[in-house]
């Protein structure tokens, strides 16, 4: 028998694990005095957080008993991936790692929906990680451009 889930506990923790993303981008804009630790505390959350959703995948490949093998070896291929992209997001110039951090939620996004295609996830999995996606992605692009153009709408 199914166990139903607790869909609450997962979506409010998800929805506030996205105020690390949107108050650094915030402050961006505001506080031209401390862009370079708004910039660290973003990009250093930002990897955390993919290593988080690419560490799923190692949980999916042992979980998942309906998983093919050859799925089930690419997740736990796949699921250290994000690990070693956000270690080299906090090794590069920060211009180039929001960029990349995007880039790599956007791909982990399209692996959990090719996945989802796969097995049965919970129903309400691909749209919370499509809105988590969305937000932080867009976090980091617009503070990634923020960045490469140098402009700060107000000063504190």
């Amino acid at each position: 028998m199914k166990q139903k889930s607790n869909v609450f506990l997962p979506k409010i923790l998800g929805y506030l694990g996205l105020l690390p993303f949107v108050v650094p981008t915030f402050f961006l804009f505001y506080d031209y005095h401390h862009l370079e630790m708004w910039r660290h505390f973003l990009i250093t959350y930002a990897a955390i957080i993919l290593s988080f959703v690419g560490a799923l995948h190692w949980s999916f490949a042992m979980l998942l008993h309906d998983l093919p093998q050859s799925k089930q070896r690419w997740s736990f291929i796949w699921s250290v991936v994000p690990s070693i992209v956000a270690w080299i997001a906090l090794s590069i110039p920060q211009f180039y790692s929001f960029f990349l951090l995007a880039a790599f939620f956007v791909l982990n996004l399209i692996k959990d929906k090719t996945l989802s295609n796969i097995v049965e996830l919970p129903n309400w999995y691909i749209s919370l990680r499509h809105n988590l996606t969305f937000v932080a992605t867009t976090c980091l692009l617009v503070s990634g451009l923020l960045f490469s153009t140098g402009n700060v709408m107000f000063s504190i």
